[in-house]
């Protein structure tokens, strides 16, 4: 069996297509420097990784080993407790930031969710799936958490437990959250029933090599933290890994007889591709290599900014970060180089794989479409 010479000729057309728009993107975060074709072979089997990965199972075809290995090395980079953590390879930080609120909810079933309005979209979904009563907080400026908001509003409600879901790393404008604010907040109002979730999908893989270090880890007071794969460090399929408390999971694992092993996931059926991924990114990388990576990309950053101010664009960026914020350009531009925009800002990001000379690129068309705008 093949398919038909149409069918065939369409798939390359898409091809081309792909590969000219991955060229030209700058406004998402995904990392765009990796090649994975060491692993085409696998592409010929089911690999399932069901389950939890540190329980052996009656179905062999997956790539735990590698899980675990990513497990270990993101937990140690996240300084997770020792001995008393727990984690899995997701689909992608959503999926992280659900089990995470879902860990929260189990704990504390009539606890408050706490989160900014600088927060991804996808948490309003995800708390709205779990049925948690939430509290959008105000977002500052730079979109980090408003903490006399937060501190207002958690003494309206002292008597009910606080789930804080901060931001490392916000979505437009990579603000995060300071987890020491928080739980001296905490403190000061003798909120003693708490849970707070990291959302770190960009930042988790770049937070523990900046100077000074956010605070934002299972040191600082986080009891979850969820990261992205396929953003910094770079996969073609979408992925992330949670990393929880472990005395937080066994409060849901359940026995399942069909697979022959526990279940703490959400999705029971996982990727088997995406863990072996991560292996060859931290295995290629190291710890020096992900530094070098993360100094790279704040350079590119720096590089976009002091560009852009040169042409007269209000460009900016909090402290240590590879988003570069400012007022939204043309639609055209906008649609060329695929820029995440909102409220009149639009960004771009300084992912591995961008370089100076397509920062350069889009700070020509940019300065075209001003002087196009001031003959006008």
């Amino acid at each position: 069996m093949d398919l038909s010479a149409e069918d065939k000729h369409r798939l390359e057309c898409f091809l081309v297509n792909i590969q000219q728009y991955s060229a030209s993107f700058l406004g998402y975060p995904s990392a765009k420097d990796f090649d994975f074709s060491l692993f085409k072979d696998f592409l010929h089997y089911p690999i399932n990784n069901i389950g939890d990965p540190f329980k052996e199972a009656s179905f062999k075809v997956t790539s735990h080993e590698f899980e675990r290995e990513v497990l270990k090395d993101v937990a140690e980079m996240l300084r997770a407790p020792e001995g008393n953590w727990w984690g899995y390879v997701t689909n992608g930080s959503t999926e992280g930031n659900l089990y995470g609120l879902y860990l929260a909810r189990e704990l504390f079933p009539n606890g408050i969710v706490y989160f900014s309005q600088a927060s991804h979209y996808s948490v309003s979904k995800n708390v709205h799936i779990l049925n948690m009563r939430h509290i959008m907080i105000r977002a500052q400026d730079n979109g980090e958490m408003d903490y006399e908001d937060l501190t207002d509003t958690l003494k309206i409600h002292r008597d009910v437990p606080a789930i804080i879901f901060a931001n490392i790393g916000t979505t437009m404008t990579e603000a995060r959250d300071d987890l020491k604010k928080i739980q001296s907040i905490l403190d000061d109002l003798a909120i003693s029933n708490r849970y707070i979730h990291s959302d770190a999908a960009l930042c988790g893989a770049i937070a523990p090599f900046l100077d000074p270090r956010p605070a934002f880890d299972f040191a600082d007071g986080a009891d979850s933290i969820a990261i992205s794969g396929h953003k910094f460090m770079g996969s073609p399929i979408p992925c992330g890994v949670v990393l929880a408390k472990k005395e937080a999971v066994d409060r849901i694992a359940q026995s399942i007889a069909y697979i022959g092993t526990l279940d703490t996931t959400i999705t029971g059926s996982r990727n088997g591709l995406t863990p072996l991924f991560l292996w060859y990114s931290i295995h290629l990388l190291g710890v020096e290599g992900m530094r070098r990576r993360v100094n790279k990309s704040l350079a590119v950053a720096a590089y976009a900014t002091e560009q852009l101010n040169e042409i007269g664009v209000t460009a900016w960026r909090n402290l240590n970060a590879i988003t570069v914020v400012f007022p939204s350009p043309s639609v055209d531009l906008q649609q060329k180089w695929q820029l995440a925009s909102a409220a009149d800002q639009s960004h771009i990001i300084a992912m591995p794989g961008v370089e100076n000379s397509d920062i350069d690129c889009f700070v020509n068309d940019t300065k075209c479409y001003l002087r196009q705008t001031c003959s006008n």
